[in-house]
């Protein structure tokens, strides 16, 4: 266990005018700043945010692209191009992989870094860990930091026009971290932070069910609501605070289980990787998760969350056939991700709640005919 340890949440201001705090925010880093993000996202957010920066007194000394995947070789990249060798503070914008590599050439030179999220699909934003990948988009690895972002700035217009999918998915791997983190730190007796972290999870489901819904129409609407700032506070915010506790000894024990290595098994299917977003295929397998761990009720309530805004809730939902879950059902019960359980998961345990997820589908289509 940790001695000596420290613990950094994220900062972060969030409304529809918070571009405006930029300067008072920044400035005491520097008056010189670099804009790293995706397309889509500095073609949505690049040109307020280095407005309201020039108008407070940081200059902007390039916009870049960050590459289109969170690879060490697109850090490298952005480590030697000149405008981000000058610039006194990184500003990360976008989604999770432009966040992720944002943060990841920040802290490899020493620079601080601050973030603006264009899409509430991940916690990417707020939290001390970035995902990296192959430059093929194969998954690297999780390189960690002690502090997440100096300051994130949750600018909700831009969020509430981004496509409403990724908010969709967003929510399911949300309520992931608690399934997860409850289920994988059953029965044990832990120290303050994990213990903090878990406890804090339930924050990642209960604002979710309660106002997903009316905050996935308000999206599709493009308006700013008190749901769609809830949830989006969850997806961002919470999530990263959870994930900064329970990863705060750099393991994956209680940050991942049952539903993602669902996901990870059924994403070495390509059409999968390539087709659907990795919340809602995470989503898929909390129910997976549930079936298991035998939590009638709770499935329950979850599938007919699913049912309400359109997440998957059969293989097929995912563009899976029976002949090709076959192929990747062995895979699921040996991926780490479920190696800190509490109870042994076996092949036959997964192939049994697939079938009875399969079977409960097939139930409720008929009762609607």
């Amino acid at each position: 266990m940790l001695t000596n340890y420290d613990v950094t949440f994220p900062e972060y201001s969030i409304g529809d005018r918070v571009y405006e705090k930029i300067g008072a925010v920044c400035r005491p880093y520097g008056n010189k700043a670099v804009i790293v993000g995706g397309k889509q996202a500095l073609e949505a957010a690049g040109e307020e945010i280095s407005k309201h920066t020039k108008e407070q007194g940081i200059s902007i000394t390039g916009v870049l692209w960050y590459g289109g995947e969170a690879s060490y070789e697109n850090v490298n990249r952005l480590m030697e191009d000149p405008a981000v060798k000058q610039a006194d503070m990184i500003f990360a914008v976008g989604g999770g992989k432009a966040l992720d590599t944002g943060k990841c050439t920040a802290v490899k030179m020493g620079k601080p870094v601050f973030a603006f999220p264009t899409i509430a699909s991940t916690c990417a934003a707020c939290t001390s860990v970035s995902i990296m990948y192959e430059p093929s988009g194969v998954f690297k690895g999780p390189f960690f930091f002690e502090k997440p972002p100096v300051h994130t700035f949750i600018q909700t217009t831009i969020l509430a026009q981004a496509p409403k999918r990724y908010l969709w998915a967003g929510m399911g791997d949300t309520y992931a971290k608690y399934y997860e983190s409850t289920i994988s730190s059953r029965g044990e007796e832990l120290p303050h932070y994990y213990t903090l972290g878990i406890t804090m999870s339930r924050m990642c489901l209960e604002p979710i069910l309660l106002y997903g819904k009316k905050a996935y129409e308000d999206n599709e609407k493009q308006v700013v609501s008190y749901e769609l700032e809830q949830v989006i506070l969850a997806i961002i915010v919470t999530t990263a605070m959870v994930s900064i506790l329970v990863t705060k000894e750099h393991k994956i024990d209680y940050n991942t289980g049952m539903g993602h290595a669902v996901f990870y098994a059924l994403t070495s299917l390509e059409h999968v990787e390539k087709e659907h977003l990795h919340g809602e295929v995470v989503a898929f397998g909390i129910l997976i998760l549930l079936l298991v761990d035998h939590d009638r009720e709770e499935l329950n309530r979850l599938y007919r969350f699913h049912q309400s805004v359109g997440l998957p809730v059969r293989i097929s939902d995912i563009g899976v056939t029976k002949e090709e879950l076959e192929q990747v059902l062995p895979k699921i019960a040996s991926m780490p991700d479920i190696a800190h359980n509490p109870y042994p998961v076996t092949y036959d345990m997964v192939k049994e709640a697939f079938e009875e997820l399969e079977a409960m589908a097939d139930r409720e289509t008929i009762s609607e005919r």
